[in-house]
């Protein structure tokens, strides 16, 4: 039996995708249909319908549709890593959704009431960093920070600031990446890094989606998607 095929008004309905962006999907060479009706009508046939649902995925953990693009026409894209991304992602909200419902529980089972600055401050913490982290990533980093001790810690916060400053010196001198000094700024930058999460993948790609999703907090510490992809291309 001959697999369904669509017409883009019918796939958008049939998925709740609008039409427009299916046009932009098309227009930006994303998702084409390859098909072709007697009539000459262009439709979208089980490949794109599968490619529709690994776009969708994509989208709903922050990429944006070029590097959604870069992904699935990588020679080694592989369409169940994608879901298996998708169903990460969705586990890590749960956790984030139970892990605020025990925090509201706690605070109703408190007999003293909060203070304005705690509850202010559980606010900025819970909407900061649980966007980002998942339950298990934040006991792991506070307990990492337990293994490193406070004065080492403070001596690594001493420090971003200036290799911050020397990584943003080389940038705008124009240096390549494959530059010596280049190459020992990112090198540090990659083990402090690693001191912080104690080289957990996860942990280290929940860091670069905060920074990425708090903009002024990295602007706070003179970090910016320049600064970012500079130390990337040096790192790769």
């Amino acid at each position: 039996m001959a697999d369904e095929v669509f017409k883009i008004g019918e796939l958008a309905e049939r998925t709740g995708i609008s039409i427009r962006a299916l046009h932009h999907y098309d227009e930006i060479d994303l998702l084409s249909p390859s098909h072709r009706s007697a009539a000459g009508h262009r439709l979208y046939g089980r490949r794109e319908v599968i490619r529709l649902q690994q776009i969708v995925c994509l989208r709903q953990i922050g990429l944006s549709l070029d590097e959604i693009r870069e992904v699935l026409n990588h020679p080694k894209h592989d369409a169940r890593r994608v879901i298996s991304l998708r169903v990460a992602h969705l586990k890590e909200q749960i956790a984030i959704q139970q892990n605020l419902c025990r925090r509201l529980e706690a605070i109703a089972a408190r007999r003293e009431p909060a203070t304005i600055k705690e509850i202010v401050k559980s606010i900025e913490v819970m909407t900061m960093f649980e966007k980002y982290y998942t339950r298990e990533q934040l006991d792991t980093l506070k307990k990492r920070a337990e293994e490193l001790g406070e004065d080492h810690i403070r001596e690594v916060e001493a420090e971003w600031p200036k290799l911050i400053a020397d990584v943003r010196a080389e940038m705008q001198s124009g240096a390549d990446q494959k530059n010596q000094r280049v190459q020992a700024l990112a090198k540090r930058w990659n083990e402090l890094v690693h001191e912080f999460t104690g080289g957990d993948p996860g942990s280290t790609e929940s860091i670069k989606n905060f920074y990425r999703g708090e903009p002024e907090f990295a602007a706070q510490q003179s970090l910016d998607s320049e600064i970012f992809g500079y130390i990337r291309k040096a790192l790769d």
